[in-house]
């Protein structure tokens, strides 16, 4: 049973889908405020699986929850827009987040996306050779660990994934689409500006210069393909 943190300000939306979401097999927990969503994550004494977030909260917004839930924490977040306007949208995945979701949005839904990003985050089987080499990178594919000199980088369980989708596939040019179906488990229904986002803050963490990407390259019109140096 996955443990759930709601942050939604609307106390009867915020029944009405905790109340369908327990029924489909989840724990719930909400919180009101970002700051008080900040605080149960904060608290050691429950774990949280996956967040529920809105953006429009009273006081702090859902997009700077999610930048400061990104400063200490891997735990996966949905956003939840009122709109699909890309701008918001766009803001949303380069904060951190996992996936959006656009309100209202039908319970079965989004017990799919949930369900999803889950099973991205839960550790796979280990395959023959598990530690891989990318410059002065090293990544487990067992530990889910990326470090650089011995120091782990704070890297999400979406950016890890995406990584070994490309050092399993170094050389080759994956598409967005290829890339949305292995790390999201979307098929083509999924949204390419994921991967676009997901990407920037891969490059953001794992590159010498951001900007002037030499691992992850772009290749316009197709997609990305990382070049061992």
């Amino acid at each position: 049973m996955s443990r759930l943190l709601l942050v939604e300000d609307d106390a009867t939306l915020a029944e009405a889908l905790s109340r369908a979401l327990r029924g489909l097999g989840h724990e719930v927990a909400v919180a009101g405020t970002g700051e008080r969503a900040l605080e149960a994550l904060g608290d050691r004494r429950t774990s949280t699986d996956l967040v529920l977030l809105d953006v429009m909260l009273p006081g702090v917004d859902g997009f700077e929850v999610c930048r400061r839930i990104r400063a200490t924490d891997t735990v996966p977040v949905i956003l939840l827009t009122a709109r699909g306007d890309a701008v918001d949208v766009v803001v949303g995945l380069e904060c951190g987040a996992d996936d959006y979701v656009v309100k209202p949005v039908e319970p079965r839904v989004l017990d799919a996306r949930v369900k999803a990003i889950l099973r991205r985050a839960a550790p796979a089987q280990p395959p023959k050779q598990h530690v891989h080499t990318v410059g002065d990178l090293e990544l487990d594919t067992v530990a889910m660990v990326v470090t650089r000199g011995g120091v782990e980088l704070n890297l999400t369980s979406t950016e890890i994934r995406l990584l070994i989708e490309f050092v399993e596939h170094a050389g080759q040019v994956l598409s967005r689409q290829t890339l949305l179906k292995r790390v999201w488990d979307y098929g083509f229904a999924g949204d390419s500006r994921l991967v676009d986002a997901a990407v920037a803050r891969l490059r953001a963490k794992i590159e010498p210069e951001p900007a002037n990407p030499v691992l992850l390259r772009t290749v316009r019109g197709f997609g990305y393909r990382l070049v061992k140096p």
